[in-house]
């Protein structure tokens, strides 16, 4: 008889504790993340080309590019538009989401030659700001490693016709890879696209 009660009694304490965590409020920088999926992918990971991966943004990035898009002074083709929709926090609780993901890099193919030309200009020009290689998001640099080639084409021309204001340290650097001739940006994209 008593095991039959201590049966009662644990089954009644484990539909609480079920009950309990089924009721609890879920997470909002998940839930607001999911709104992202369709674009960013899964975890902020890009399937898209055309498309930026902002897992493991840092939340200063991500908060600056948000306001940047909601004040329209980033240029944007549909964030300009979806960055309105959200209030400061729930900028902040997807900023602190994305920051915690682990950026999964695709793999995708490069021209090898030029890629070995980027690396030297990167650790020439960019490396102070771009640290390890582009992999790490530090003080606004963003994380480039591994982005997909179109989408850093993409910004690149931006910065460089002047439709994206290019911070002035950056600037400097833009142009003196630029110096180094017609395919260098190029080149740069290229290792940076190609990081694993």
């Amino acid at each position: 008889m008593k095991v039959k009660y201590m049966s009662l009694a644990l089954l009644a304490a484990g539909s609480l504790a079920v009950g309990a965590s089924a009721t609890a409020a879920p997470d909002a920088g998940i839930m607001l993340a999911n709104t992202c999926v369709g674009c960013h992918g899964p975890m902020g990971n890009s399937g898209g080309p055309a498309t930026p991966t902002i897992a493991g943004m840092a939340t200063d990035t991500f908060t600056e590019s948000m306001k940047g898009y909601k004040e329209g002074t980033r240029p944007a083709t549909v964030m300009d538009r979806i960055a309105k929709g959200y209030t400061e926090d729930e900028i902040k609780a997807m900023a602190g989401y994305f920051a915690k993901q682990t950026f999964a890099r695709p793999g995708q193919k490069v021209d090898e030659a030029k890629s070995k030309e980027g690396k030297a200009l990167h650790k020439e020009h960019c490396e102070k700001c771009h640290v390890e290689e582009g992999k790490k998001d530090e003080d606004g640099s963003a994380v480039l490693a591994g982005q997909w080639l179109p989408y850093l084409q993409f910004a690149m021309e931006d910065f460089t016709t002047g439709t994206r204001e290019m911070p002035k340290k950056m600037k400097s650097q833009v142009e003196k890879v630029q110096a180094k001739g017609p395919n260098a940006l190029d080149s740069l994209m290229q290792f940076y696209a190609g990081q694993k």
